[in-house]
């Protein structure tokens, strides 16, 4: 049990950054931490040290989310805005401006997989690339591919609004 709560101690703020870029609502990635935690704690025993603990948290949440996104299947039908600012700055410096963080949120929702999560866990998870890659079972390279591609995408994006 100590162990767990040195887990919790370590990791609860990385899982939970973790989970409030994949969910995007405080209350549910909270939900979701705790969740983690509890699943991790009953299946410590099966984590086979193969990768970074912290991955393997990362992994439990996804799975939480995308199970708890399957069965509540929600979509808000908001509309993207028609007015957009200057899309020429660089994404990172974007995010500061909370109109645009909004923009890029709905971009984002649209976006195909693996590049929405890949932006999603770099720009708001924090995730270093070699983490991003460990999480799909790929490569430092690939994410970093990834990542770059989604960031051209939403560039495109924000120009043509």
């Amino acid at each position: 049990m100590d162990y767990i709560e040195e887990l919790y101690k370590e990791y609860f703020h990385d899982v939970y950054l973790y989970a409030r870029t994949m969910t995007a609502d405080e209350n549910t990635a909270e939900e979701v931490t705790q969740e983690t935690f509890f699943k991790a704690m009953k299946s410590v025993n099966k984590f086979r040290g193969d990768c970074d603990i912290r991955v393997w948290l990362c992994q439990i949440a996804k799975n939480l989310i995308f199970s708890n996104h399957k069965k509540s299947a929600r979509f808000t039908g908001e509309e993207i805005p028609d007015t957009l600012t200057d899309s020429s700055i660089s994404i990172e410096n974007s995010l500061e401006d909370t109109q645009q963080t909004m923009i890029i949120h709905r971009i984002l929702h649209s976006m195909a997989e693996p590049y929405k999560e890949v932006f999603s866990l770099r720009i708001f998870g924090e995730l270093s690339f070699k983490q991003i890659g460990e999480l799909f079972g790929k490569t430092e390279s690939w994410a970093r591919v990834t990542f770059h591609r989604a960031k051209l995408k939403i560039i495109d994006e924000l120009e043509e609004q």
